[in-house]
């Protein structure tokens, strides 16, 4: 009974593991697990190593001494950085590496705002939870993944198996060939001089259906973060008006055209979110069906200070395959929740209705050798 539990445990991480990094993989962005790729963390995190990253939007405040995951505008050609607060500002961030004798803003890097944090690091007792070796594991994945999509994308003549949806279509030919295998392997058992009839373990119904509804929630998942995001604004609060959103007399403000797609096939609510002061949008709030395209109004606003600034406008996006006041409902409760009550519904649907149509036990396949003896027994 303990080999049992023990055995199940194991495999729930497993399953967990992989699906933190293929979610991340998909979504472009770390969930549960990141690394790091330079020495700029060292001796915090040296080069490869893992951590625990907790999304930013059940975090709450961040504070100093807290190790981020932020979308950079300069660093890494504005890629995700991994560094520590030092220093909070009323323009956002001062962040630095622990290896590093500046700070990342000092190397033109403007403070990090709110909107562009993506995750922060966890700590247990002040110290950042380091997993070694990970980043190897994880690129060495990513770069098998890659590798695959495109010999088999070169191989079919088609893109399709490129990018997120080649992947969920690699994905599920994998368990595909994974049950078969198993069919094989248990069909092709001979032992000679005897007869008997060997009844294989089999493939798990419940396993197949769970994989299935997995790259459906996957999938869907996908469709709804990639989508989203946030969108920056960089405008110039001058002494005069130029043509132009990106530069706006002091004080004053401009209304630009903002342009909203779903090339899905299946209707979307989308979201708007003042992530800084200086920036609004009308509507807040969007349906859009499959293949449309809609406009909405966004207006920057300029301070009386001239200079610099720069406004992000958070968009949350979700398959309408609830009514629309129900969604309206749960992202007023947490944009995170929608998501969640979405994929629910998919993956478990899916699932409840393998179950019903196929059943929990095993697929099985049997052998037969020869063995007169072992027949009479059965």
């Amino acid at each position: 009974m303990v080999r049992e539990v023990v055995g199940a445990t194991l495999k729930l991480c497993i399953v967990v593991f992989v699906a933190a990094l293929l979610v991340g993989q998909i979504l472009g962005q770390p969930v549960l697990l990141s690394f790091v790729k330079t020495e700029s963390m060292e001796p915090t995190l040296n080069p490869g190593d893992g951590f625990i990253a907790i999304p930013s939007a059940i975090v709450g405040d961040i504070e100093k001494g807290d190790v981020v995951v932020f979308q950079a505008e300069e660093l890494h050609d504005g890629g995700l950085t991994t560094h520590r607060v030092v220093r909070e500002t009323k323009e956002g961030y001062i962040t630095k590496g622990d290896g590093n004798p500046f700070t990342d803003q000092d190397n033109e890097e403007p403070p990090v705002k709110n909107a562009q944090v993506v995750a922060v690091v966890w700590q247990s007792g002040g110290r950042v939870v380091s997993i070694p070796h990970l980043g190897t594991l994880i690129t060495s994945s990513q770069t098998v993944l890659e590798t695959v999509q495109r010999e088999l994308a070169a191989a079919l003549g088609t893109r399709s198996l490129l990018g997120t949806q080649g992947l969920a279509y690699i994905l599920l030919g994998i368990s595909v060939v994974a049950y078969l295998l198993d069919l094989w392997l248990g069909g092709s058992e001979e032992r000679p001089r005897e007869r008997q009839r060997s009844r294989n373990s089999g493939t798990s119904v419940q396993l197949l259906i769970a994989v299935f509804a997995a790259l459906i929630v996957i999938s869907a998942t996908a469709a709804m973060v990639i989508p989203a995001g946030q969108e920056k604004f960089g405008i110039v609060s001058a002494e005069s008006d130029s043509p132009g959103p990106s530069v706006i007399k002091q004080g004053t403000n401009e209304t630009v055209g903002y342009q909203v797609s779903n090339s899905g096939l299946i209707p979307v609510m989308v979201f708007f979110e003042s992530a800084t002061d200086g920036v609004t949008v009308e509507p807040t709030e969007l349906k859009l069906s499959p293949q449309t395209t809609v406009n909405a109004s966004v207006t920057l606003s300029t301070p009386p200070e001239t200079g610099y600034y720069r406004e992000f406008l958070v968009q949350h996006r979700y398959l309408a395959i609830l009514p629309a006041p129900t969604i309206r409902t749960l992202y007023g409760i947490h944009p995170w929740l929608p998501i969640l009550v979405i994929d629910g519904i998919l993956g478990g649907g899916f699932y409840l209705g393998g179950i019903a149509v196929l059943g929990t036990g095993r697929l099985r396949s049997r052998a037969r050798t020869d063995s007169p003896t072992r027949d009479l027994l059965d």
